[in-house]
Formats: structure tokens, C-alpha cells, sequence
């Protein structure tokens, strides 16, 4: 991150050299600086204490990270600096090249926190644009089939649906039993995945950590068992996992691995990012296209040729990347497995819940299903928010009936016992 640092400077003083007086560089400089100095300061907090640096509201128990996240205030106040600046002199910082090189700083700046070259990444707005692009712009043939679970977001499945008919391929989707999930192991989850795929899938789409239950994929053995049996192509849907788990996508092997930034990143809302395998840039035809195809041509880039963009949110993503990486992605990881586990050990010590996630941690993630044995999940979620001020997600999937738990490293188990006491009375 000290590069991405480096090439913000370098690009706010570039900017600033040829639009901005000395008095308002001085003043985002002066900004960027203190971002990093907050950034420094709240990594130093205990857990426990992080939420100060958040504008949650004071009665409230933000648990659903898995559906939206929060922005903590030094990324907010960030965004608003570059909105600032982008009004300066809008056609500089649309259209006059005035951030060209914070553009390359984000995407140098998410590739190391994917763990690929920045040429390999795409600047998307969310996950689902990122499916509805390949489910559009892949070559296709009659007779081809696209495979995933019922553990496969709807972002990334009903793309691939409504296409189908149009194009000529088929969507088969195969079920991963809900009831078997707390007691899957690897070998399970990869046999499953093994036994669907058939002579004729051309395309395997499944989430790293699915959005309901908190399946963590074991996402190489899934990809080599997938290569192994003739599959052309492998989606992953990593919407859950930017933020929240190490990753190195590159050497996993997948052709393409589509994130979104308003989730455990904690970047401002509209913002997403893609890993893309180089060979998909002559297979692929991008969904957006405006003046840029021949001017990036071969590149990434291709599939971001939006035209206008909201750049100042864009700024702020490198921000937001600053700021987990100073809490440390290996801490972090310990404290979520940490959450997970407290919050199992609270399920099991009362009759009343139920376990509905992977009890194995390797296959666990900071997003859990926790099994009402009484009463309705939905009708609990609204009740928990409405009287107590708890945001969850419920789920009424056959089967399920649960409310999804997804907490961040700033919340605690303190919350975590409450809910389970709330929820059950």
C-alpha cells in the first residue's frame, strides 16, 4: 500500500499543479494526510472500540454487513473532499484527464488487495454488472450449459436465465442440501460440485461465500475439479469476501472473480471491482461501450468504457483499501472467525436456535444462519428492528427459516448475546 499512497500524492500534486491555487492543494493534501493518520489511529483501537469510528446511529445493532456495509467517518469525509474538488472544476476531473492517475492508484490499490496484477482489473460499479456482462457478452453455443447451486446469488444467476432463451444455452441448477450444511467437509462441498457437472457445462458460476448461509468455497480445489472435467469457464462470485478474507486470485485459477465494494470493503455505495483473466478480452464482448474500445483496445479497460462516471466515490475506494489495510487483513480474519465462533457455542447452549452454517471453520465465514425452531424468520427480523433496533437479514427458504447474522469487526459479542436473547423472546 505504501506505492498506492505514493501514486495518490503524486497524482493530487500533479492535479494540483495544473488546476488547483496553493491554498486548496495545501488543503487536500492536508486531508489525505489526515485520512492516513485515522486510518493509523483507528487500527491501533481494540476492536471493540472501533465503532466510534463509524455514524451508526446510537441505538442501533448493525449486523447485516453481508447486505450493505457502513463507511467509517474518515472515507466519508475523504469522498467528500474529492466531491469538492471534482466541482473545482468538474470538466478537469470528468473529462480533462485530472485524475487519471488516481484512477491507476485504485486499481493498483484493489489489485494487491486481490492478489493479481493491476492490468487484470476491472473498476465495475457492483458484482451483478460484472454477470450480466458475461452472461451477455460471452460467446455461446446451442447446446452449452451454465451450472451453480441454490447457493448462487440471484446477481449471478438471473442474468444467465433470462439470456438462456434468447441465446440458445441452458441454466441447470443443482442443490447443495441445506439441512446437510453445518456438517459438510471440503471433500463434500468439491463432490457435489464434481457430481453436477456434466459433459456439456461450459460455464461454472459459484459464490467463495455464498450470501445465506456462509458457505466458504474451497475455491482452488473447486476450479481444478472443474478444469479436470472440461469446464471452459469459472465465475466466481466474490461479492462477500473483498474485505473480509486474504485473497489471491490469480493463482486460483478462475477466469473471472467479481466483487463489490460496499460490503465488507466499506467503500462508498455504487462501486465494484473484477479480477479478469487477460483471455477473456478478446472473448468477451463488453456490455458498455461508448468512445474507449479502440483507445483500450486489448486492455481491461475496454469493459469500463461507461463515459461519464462518478469519479469522487471512485477516489474514495483507494481510501477505504487504505483503511483495512491498516487494521490488517490477518487481524481482521481472527476476529470474524472469533465472532463466528462465540456466536455457534451461544446457538447450541439454547434449544430454542439452531445451528444452519458450516461448523467447520475452514468452511466458515463472517456471515452465519442461525435457525429459529419457533416462530417465523420474518416476522423475527422486523420485530428485532422495529423494538430493538437489530438489522439482520432473515431467510424463508424452505428449509432455512433463519435470520443471517453477518457482523464486522467492530461488533461484539455483546451484541451477538443479545440478539440470541432477543430473538427467542
Amino acid at each position: 500500500m505504501n506505492e498506492v499512497s505514493h501514486s495518490r500524492r503524486r497524482f493530487l500534486q500533479i492535479a494540483g499543479a495544473s488546476a488547483l491555487s496553493a491554498g486548496l492543494l495545501a488543503s487536500i493534501n492536508d486531508v489525505r494526510a489526515l485520512v492516513d493518520e485515522q486510518a493509523s489511529a483507528a487500527a491501533r483501537l481494540d476492536f471493540d472500540q472501533l465503532a466510534s469510528a463509524y455514524s451508526l446511529a446510537d441505538n442501533l445493532s448493525y449486523l447485516n454487513h453481508a447486505s450493505i456495509g457502513t463507511i467509517p467517518r474518515l472515507v466519508q469525509s475523504a469522498h467528500g473532499d474529492y466531491l469538492r474538488l471534482c466541482e473545482s472544476n468538474p470538466w478537469l476531473y470528468v473529462w480533462g484527464g485530472g485524475w487519471d492517475a488516481g484512477v491507476q492508484a485504485v486499481r493498483a490499490a484493489c489489485a494487491q488487495a486481490l492478489g493479481c496484477d493491476a492490468s487484470h482489473v476491472a473498476l465495475s460499479h457492483n458484482t451483478t454488472e460484472t454477470f450480466s456482462m458475461l452472461a451477455q457478452g460471452l460467446p455461446m453455443q446451442a447446446g452449452d450449459e451454465v451450472l451453480f447451486s441454490n447457493l448462487n446469488h440471484d446477481g449471478a444467476s438471473i442474468c444467465w436465465e433470462q439470456q438462456s432463451s434468447r441465446r440458445g444455452y441452458t441454466v441447470r441448477k443443482f442443490e447443495i442440501p441445506l439441512a446437510d450444511i453445518p456438517g459438510l467437509s471440503e471433500d463434500d462441498v468439491v463432490a457435489l460440485h464434481a457430481d453436477a457437472i456434466a459433459d456439456n457445462t461450459r460455464v461454472l458460476v459459484f459464490p467463495h461465500v455464498d450470501n445465506m448461509v456462509g458457505l466458504r468455497h474451497p475455491l482452488h480445489r473447486l476450479v481444478q475439479t472443474a478444469r479436470a472435467k472440461g469446464v471452459e469457464f469459472v465465475f466466481v462470485d466474490g461479492a462477500q469476501t473483498l474485505g473480509m478474507l486474504p485473497l489471491q486470485v490469480a493463482s486460483s485459477g478462475v477466469d473471472v472473480y467479481a466483487c463489490s465494494a460496499h460490503k465488507w470493503l466499506q467503500a462508498p455505495k455504487g462501486l465494484g471491482v473484477s479480477y479478469i483473466h487477460p483471455r477473456l478480452i478478446e472473448i468477451v464482448q463488453p456490455m458498455w461501450m461508448t468512445w474507449g474500445q479502440q483507445r483500450w483496445q486489448g486492455s481491461v479497460r475496454i469493459f469500463e468504457d461507461y463515459g461519464t462516471r462518478n469519479f469522487p466515490e471512485l477516489m474514495a475506494m483507494a481510501d477505504a483499501l487504505q483503511y483495512q489495510y491498516q487494521l490488517g487483513a490477518g487481524r481482521k480474519l481472527d476476529r470474524y472467525l472469533h465472532l463466528r465462533k462465540q456466536a455457534m457455542a451461544m446457538v447450541d447452549a439454547d434449544s430454542a436456535l439452531a445451528w444452519r452454517s458450516p461448523r467447520s471453520e475452514q468452511l466458515g465465514a463472517s456471515l452465519f444462519a442461525i435457525g429459529l425452531r419457533n416462530g417465523q424468520a420474518e416476522a423475527t427480523a422486523q420485530r428485532l428492528y422495529q423494538q430493538h433496533g437489530v438489522v439482520v437479514r432473515p431467510f424463508a427458504t424452505p428449509g432455512l427459516n433463519s435470520l443471517r447474522v453477518s457482523p464486522n469487526v467492530f461488533n461484539t459479542t455483546r451484541e451477538l448475546r443479545r440478539l440470541m436473547h432477543l430473538a427467542v423472546n
